[in-house]
């Protein structure tokens, strides 16, 4: 399984260009103050599921054949990616099945059966939930799209990129959240591939850091459990794909806590008045942790998604420890 090119990535984004809508670039200059650097959100908020991932699901059944589209397709989702392949099946006419874990973002799961998709709830995290999709795509020849290993699908979100640096092509380092990191090994393909000087910062959780954990060892680590709230970041478990993007051309990845990410949340709700889930928030959380680093620099923070919900928000706003 090959990784996409850079002239997938144009292609792709002929095809997402017919669909969706190219979505803001915006400084912050209450962010930028308060971090002392030219500080600019990509706001991904604004897609029509809410979150980045649509691009991925609208480039990959795009291109599906018509076999597998006749057969339906099934995957396994915290809720973005879900709504992702939901959102693209209900394009183009393909049934959709979504598994997702047991205690999944109810407002995810709602969106998801909203746009057409047959949800399962199944496991206690998203492995068991991934694990269970897989089986059933054997049982029943569906075809199994994997959350990551899917070149068409990074190339489609590989996209923001691509705007990223024709925005802003000086831009010094992009800040972007990892949970099956489709997001970040885009950025790292393009946005590395039409700047030398681009840093790409990826963000994991501290208690999800299995992507982290293998990077620094040079070699897949398994995590016995992924128990962020920023459901966007929980995997036990790093994709072969992505992976191997990342461990060869990420420049670093930063952890957060839980208390950091909900003051990231807080930071883009109270400075920039955009509101953010837990993982769209996480590029926030590591530039207050990283302002040192950052001084006087140019900076976009991936704002991947905004699906909090109303509870979430509750306890992010009210409770000093909320998680």
């Amino acid at each position: 399984m090959q990784p996409p090119t850079l002239q997938d990535v144009y292609h792709a984004r002929q095809v997402i260009s017919r669909y969706l809508v190219l979505t803001p670039l915006v400084r912050s200059a209450a962010m930028s103050e308060a971090l002392e650097c030219e500080l600019y959100l990509k706001l991904e908020t604004v897609q029509p599921i809410g979150a980045f991932k649509v691009r991925g699901g609208i480039n990959l059944i795009f291109h599906m054949p018509s076999d597998e589209r006749a057969r339906g397709v099934i995957t396994a989702s915290t809720g973005n990616h879900g709504q992702s392949i939901a959102y693209a099946a209900k394009t183009f006419g393909v049934k959709a099945i979504i598994a997702a874990p047991e205690g999944a973002n109810p407002d995810k799961v709602a969106a998801m059966r909203r746009l057409g998709a047959e949800v399962i709830l199944h496991g206690r995290d998203f492995d068991a939930a991934r694990e269970w999709a897989e089986e059933r795509a054997r049982r029943e020849g569906l075809r199994y799209i994997h959350p990551a290993n899917e070149p068409l699908m990074i190339a489609g979100v590989g996209t923001v990129s691509l705007e990223v640096m024709e925005a802003l092509p000086d831009v010094d380092a992009i800040i972007v959240p990892i949970g099956g990191g489709s997001g970040a090994s885009g950025h790292c393909l393009v946005a590395k591939r039409l700047s030398p000087k681009v840093k790409v910062v990826g963000v994991q959780a501290e208690k999800a850091p299995s992507v982290y954990l293998s990077w620094k060892a040079g070699r897949k680590v398994e995590t016995p459990e992924a128990a962020t709230w920023a459901e966007g970041l929980m995997a036990r478990v790093p994709f072969d794909l992505t992976f191997n993007i990342l461990r060869d051309q990420i420049d670093e990845i930063v952890l957060v806590s839980e208390e950091e990410i909900r003051q990231g949340v807080r930071f883009l709700l109270e400075a920039a008045h955009q509101l953010a889930e837990g993982a769209g928030a996480a590029p926030a959380a590591a530039a207050r942790k990283l302002k040192d680093c950052l001084r006087g620099k140019t900076v976009v923070l991936i704002v991947s998604g905004c699906n909090i919900t109303l509870e979430q928000l509750r306890r992010v706003l009210t409770d000093p420890q909320p998680w």
